[in-house]
């Protein structure tokens, strides 16, 4: 919706021309994500994540008199039901759509706006990625109108194992991970970069299983136990990484977990103090950094929700966003998109860059372990544990970057 400020009434073509009619726009964001079902934990709190966000630019002005709005959309975990979500956020005027919770649904969101911009010039749709990291995004499946603000899966298992290969008591290793195109790719990763850097290590076992389906990961369990792993690497996340980890404690079994997603909700609650030490995860960030940046926002955050800010990448994408806006002088997707594609802005990680090539965030890396608060390096804990993440290495920009085969088509 618009917001006309009336002018002075002017007499002549030149005062009328002096006279903007459209001083500001509302930026209306289409929040497409799990509101119900297994996930919806996390997607309420992403959903408020962005709503934080929001609320801050609007206060600061980081996108000048423009202002943001965000609207959820449930699209249930399924690509089909994000697809009926995203036809009805752009009948309703959504010219700008925020997901990230899975990489399935992330890719029938490229294809489907890739179409509907080819077919509908003056009504571009951009696609805002925080979360969902399957490298074919930004390889190719690559497009101009998707942008991705989180750390491909590469980029994150290329820092892992390095950290990995690096650990001398790590002799076998258990890949487990949920069975669609994101679980693929990380067991993909995790055997090619260890067979790379430490070919020593056994890869013991190798399970993928319906993702959102498993109530009871006891017989997994059981798997990993027979094999004699020593670590167990996963890119599960939310409810199937708690419910993994919840029977990994039940069966008592003493491996540690290489983990991405260790921060989401539930996760924290279920690691307790037993995960202590034994919990890694790999990170784009976490409010117990080397300079704590974002604390403030974690405070505000916790005291408002009585939960974690944890989805920084919603803080990025704001940020950027709001800078492309403001440059550009305009909320037109196209234009939005010319001056977001290789912009570089300072984030709460430090200098980021969106690469022009794939629209792949370039931005540092941590790997970080599941420790008891102290007040000095661990101030932050997570879902009230006493215990929160602590650096054990971060890993610079250029390390942690990836090659891409992406042959991008721009507008024009």
């Amino acid at each position: 919706m618009l917001t006309i400020r009336a002018c002075s009434a002017a007499i002549g073509l030149g005062a009328a021309l002096a006279c903007p009619a459209v001083l500001a726009e509302q930026v209306k964001i289409a929040f497409i994500e799990s509101l119900s079902g297994p996930f919806a934990p996390v997607g309420q709190n992403l959903l408020r994540s962005w709503e934080s966000m929001a609320e801050l630019a609007n206060a600061g002005k980081w996108a000048g008199d423009h202002q943001f709005s965000i609207a959820g959309f449930d699209n249930k975990g399924s690509p089909q039901e994000s697809l009926n979500q995203l036809r009805t956020a752009i009948d309703q005027g959504y010219r700008y759509i925020a997901q990230g919770s899975s990489s399935g649904v992330g890719l029938a969101l490229i294809e489907a706006i890739n179409k509907h911009n080819q077919r509908n010039p003056g009504r571009e749709v951009i696609y805002l990625n925080y979360g969902a990291s399957d490298p074919d995004m930004t390889n190719s499946r690559c497009s101009f109108w998707h942008f991705r603000f989180d750390a491909n899966s590469d980029m994150k298992l290329e820092a892992l194992t390095t950290y990995i290969a690096a650990q001398k008591d790590v002799k076998k290793v258990y890949v487990i991970g949920q069975n669609y195109s994101f679980g693929h790719q990380v067991s993909r990763a995790v055997k090619d970069y260890l067979k790379r850097k430490r070919p020593q290590v056994q890869i013991v076992g190798d399970d993928l299983h319906p993702i959102g389906q498993v109530k009871d990961f006891s017989p997994y369990i059981s798997k990993i136990k027979a094999s004699g792993a020593d670590s167990v690497v996963t890119g599960n996340w939310g409810a199937d990484l708690a419910l993994l980890i919840k029977a990994a404690k039940d069966a008592d079994l003493k491996a540690n977990f290489y983990t991405l997603y260790a921060g989401t909700t539930g996760v924290p609650t279920a690691i307790g103090a037993a995960g202590a030490g034994r919990m890694k995860m790999v990170a784009y960030w976490h409010p117990n950094n080397e300079a704590f940046s974002g604390s403030e926002i974690v405070t505000a955050f916790k005291e408002k929700y009585n939960d974690d800010f944890y989805g920084m990448a919603t803080y990025t994408a704001t940020a950027m966003l709001s800078k492309a806006i403001r440059e550009s002088g305009s909320t037109d997707p196209v234009k939005v998109a010319m001056r977001m594609s290789g912009m570089k802005i300072k984030s709460l990680n430090g200098d980021v860059e969106m690469r022009k090539t794939d629209h792949q965030l370039q931005q540092p890396l941590y790997v970080v372990s599941w420790t008891r608060t102290d007040g000095k390096q661990v101030k932050f804990d997570q879902e009230n544990t006493g215990y929160g993440w602590k650096t054990e290495k971060k890993i610079d920009t250029w390390v942690a970057s990836q090659p891409t085969s992406c042959q991008m088509k721009r507008p024009g």
